[in-house]
């Protein structure tokens, strides 16, 4: 397993570990640059962090050398969050600690930024069918270098006045079965899992509850992940409530998979923050286990 540049500091072992391993910066659909993502990591006193962007690690370098250059004590874990397809949901499969350099991540990551452009492309064409002529362009020059996710479409429809919130374009016009809707076409789980696996990491499936799946559906899901050789899930994120984790808890035992904590955090906000709500009980097997 490939160990994180940071060293552990001394303290670690006097004091619960503060760990936030989901979130966002704006080389995906994060509202933070990497070093700011970093500075509000370090203000909230998070020992142990992953940067998690949408089918990309471009982030990684940057964090690394940034709290190299400040000296400051946060652990960095290499991170990913893959877009995957899954009995016709969208899945997201997070990578934690990897070799973000190996072959089999470097290959996926292309493809799915190949996958995301064509995506995009054909969602600004339904668009501009729509009467909304340029929001393709200015969704390219929001998103940058980074990857181009349905976000960067709905702020700018939001900031031409088009909606009165980002989630009004999802709901009248990105979400699933609207007008602008193009149906991805990710890789499957099996495909994100294994190169994460090759790469020597650990994979895990990112805030369950988001899905909208029945309990059924989840214990399928769960299955389904663990027969290609998935590890972990995320059991805890500031949206969850008590029972969504004391499930999620069991499922781990009841599957014997290890358990994963994060914010999936894109900008601050009084529902979800870096940190926030994110404890196990004692008890419970972590994925940091297996690098600390």
């Amino acid at each position: 397993m490939q160990k994180s540049d940071s060293p552990a500091q001394s303290e670690h072992s006097r004091k619960p570990l503060r760990v936030d391993l989901h979130s966002h910066t704006q080389c995906s659909d994060g509202h933070l640059t990497v070093h700011e993502l970093i500075e509000r990591a370090s203000t909230y006193q998070i020992d142990q962090l992953a940067i998690t962007d949408h089918d990309t690690v471009a982030a990684v370098p940057i964090a690394k050398a940034y709290i190299a250059e400040q000296s400051l004590p946060i652990r960095l874990i290499s991170g990913i969050e893959i877009s995957t397809s899954w009995e016709g949901f969208e899945i997201h499969i997070v990578g934690l600690n990897f070799d973000e350099n190996h072959p089999a991540i470097v290959d996926l990551v292309q493809q799915q930024q190949n996958t995301r452009e064509h995506r995009a492309s054909q969602i600004g064409e339904r668009l501009a069918k729509a009467g909304f002529i340029d929001v393709y362009d200015e969704a390219k020059k929001l998103a940058g270098d980074g990857s181009i996710t349905r976000a960067h479409f709905a702020k700018v429809m939001l900031n031409q006045g088009h909606v009165s919130a980002m989630q009004k374009a999802f709901d009248k016009y990105l979400g699933k079965g609207k007008r602008a809707y193009v149906k991805p076409g990710w890789v499957d789980i099996e495909q994100a899992v294994a190169a994460i696996r090759n790469a020597d990491g650990i994979s895990v499936i990112a805030h369950p509850m988001k899905y909208g799946l029945s309990t059924k559906w989840l214990r399928r899901l769960i299955l389904d992940f663990k027969a290609v050789n998935g590890q972990a899930i995320e059991v805890a994120s500031p949206q969850m409530n008590p029972q969504q984790q004391q499930m999620l808890f069991a499922f781990c035992k009841d599957y014997e998979l290890l358990a994963s904590v994060g914010s999936d955090f894109h900008y601050p906000n009084r529902w979800s923050d870096l940190g926030r709500n994110l404890t196990v009980p004692e008890d419970t097997s972590v994925v940091w286990q297996q690098w600390t």
